[in-house]
This record gives structure tokens, C-alpha cells and sequence, in this order.
């Protein structure tokens, strides 16, 4: 049974309160399902029921699969963490792939139950220390009480301007360090974000609607 954290309280939904469902323009209607598919490692293949969310929207397969060819070296065995989960495909894709734990952070209910009911599915051990948190990421975050993740994934909704905050604070509050690997796609128009001295720019692709890079701790 993957739990949900009994520690998360949901916050109210004012202002920030949709910030941590990942959304677009969508012609689909709230409530109808769609699936995503792990494209590698234990689970390839498999489709997964995901709820849309008044446009819930997972990273593409041609984007996740950029990704963790960058991450080929550092998935196996890392912990993980998917801020702005939604319907969990990365750190989904990251579990199949072998790594550790993953925590996800999402604030719809809807797309969070469908998201544990997934884990169960797939039969993540409970020995993984997966766990999904109910509640906005940033008021989320201070409450993590675990080790630096190895791999963080900061795939916000766009146009709410929640990139800059999370990465200042995934490094005040240590939860990355030297070594650690930081997934971050954001919509093209965002101006240039002002990054930690020891954080380095590894590797980056944009189209003309969104920039997809990946950040080294040193």
C-alpha cells in the first residue's frame, strides 16, 4: 500500500491553489481519462489510467524519453522527487527504471488518488518508501524530513511563476546537494531564472513552446 502522508495537510486553495496541478488549454473535459505509458525499464509498455484534471498535462513520451537518457547514469538506486507530480510520469518512469524512492507532491485530489491507485498497480514495494503528499509544493517542501534526493523533477504549471521559488527553495532547504540532479521544464516565454552559483546547466532542448534542461549540484 503506498500511503499518503498522514504529516501533509492540504492547503486551502486561494491564490496559489491550483499551482501544483500541471494544466493547458485543453478541449478535453474535466473527469474524462486518458493513460500514460512508461516507455522504459521494469514496466515498459505499460499504459496507465490518469485522470484529466481540467488539463492535466504529463511530459511527453519524446521529452521523457530526452530525459532520462540524460539521466541514464543516475536513476538506478536514487531517491527521487516529483514536486509538481500531476499524473506522476516522471517519477513513475523513474521507479521503472530502478531507482529507490520516489515522493510525489500534488495537490488535486482527483489526480492524486488515481496516481496511489497506479502504485498499487504496479506493486511498488513498500520498502521504497514511495509516498504521494496531499497539498501545494511549496508548503509542502519545508515538511520533507529525508536525506537530499538525487533526482528532483520541477515540471510546474505554466504561467504561475513557480520555477524560481521551488529551486530557491529545494536549495535552502537542502534537499538537493553535490551530485544531485535537477529536471526542470518550464513554458519558453519564462526570462532567464537566476540560479545558485554551484548549480550548472548540464544539458537543455526548447521548441517553441516550452525549455527543458537539466541542472547539476556541485
Amino acid at each position: 500500500m503506498i500511503p499518503l502522508s498522514a504529516t501533509m495537510k492540504r492547503v486551502s486553495r486561494p491564490a496559489r491553489a491550483s499551482s501544483n496541478t500541471k494544466r493547458r488549454n485543453t478541449t478535453h473535459k474535466a473527469g474524462k481519462s486518458g493513460h500514460i505509458r512508461i516507455i522504459g525499464g521494469q514496466w515498459r509498455g505499460r499504459k496507465l489510467p490518469v485522470i484529466d484534471a481540467e488539463g492535466l498535462r504529463p511530459t511527453t513520451d519524446r521529452n521523457k524519453e530526452t530525459l532520462f537518457n540524460w539521466l541514464m547514469q543516475y536513476t538506478q538506486n536514487a531517491r527521487c522527487l516529483d514536486v509538481f507530480a500531476g499524473a506522476g510520469s516522471l517519477g513513475l518512469e523513474a521507479l521503472s527504471r530502478y531507482a529507490t524512492s520516489c515522493d510525489f507532491i500534488e495537490l488535486d485530489k482527483q489526480a492524486r488518488e488515481q496516481l496511489v491507485d497506479n502504485l498499487r498497480t504496479l506493486a511498488v514495494p513498500k520498502e521504497s518508501s514511495t509516498t504521494v503528499h496531499a497539498g501545494d509544493a511549496l508548503a509542502v517542501l519545508p515538511q520533507l524530513n529525508k536525506l537530499p534526493y538525487d533526482i528532483v523533477f520541477v515540471d510546474p504549471p505554466f504561467n504561475k511563476g513557480l520555477v524560481e521559488p521551488t529551486l530557491n527553495a529545494l536549495d535552502a532547504l537542502a534537499l538537493v546537494q553535490q551530485g544531485s540532479h535537477i529536471y526542470v521544464e518550464h513554458e519558453a516565454a519564462l526570462p532567464p531564472l537566476s540560479l545558485p552559483d554551484h548549480w550548472q546547466v548540464t544539458k537543455e532542448k526548447h521548441t517553441s513552446a516550452l525549455r527543458y534542461f537539466l541542472i547539476e549540484v556541485s
